[in-house]
């Protein structure tokens, strides 16, 4: 039971840039290794639903009247 953990470079980074204080100390800064931060752009996220019980439109029933 002896595990020893190792912080590696891609650790810095993102302990870095999710710290307010340390992203403006460190924004400049290159870290070696320390790879990119997560992001995924808005419009490629999927689009929230309005609320789970509301009945859904068929289509079917609708667009013949």
């Amino acid at each position: 039971d002896n595990k020893k953990t190792r912080i590696v470079p891609r650790h810095i980074q993102l302990a870095v840039r999710n710290d307010e204080e340390l992203s403006k100390l460190l924004g400049a800064v290159t870290i070696a290794n320390g790879g990119v931060m997560p992001n995924i752009h808005n419009i490629l996220l999927p689009k929230k639903t309005a609320s789970s019980g509301a009945p859904t439109k068929s289509g079917k029933d609708d667009e013949e009247n």
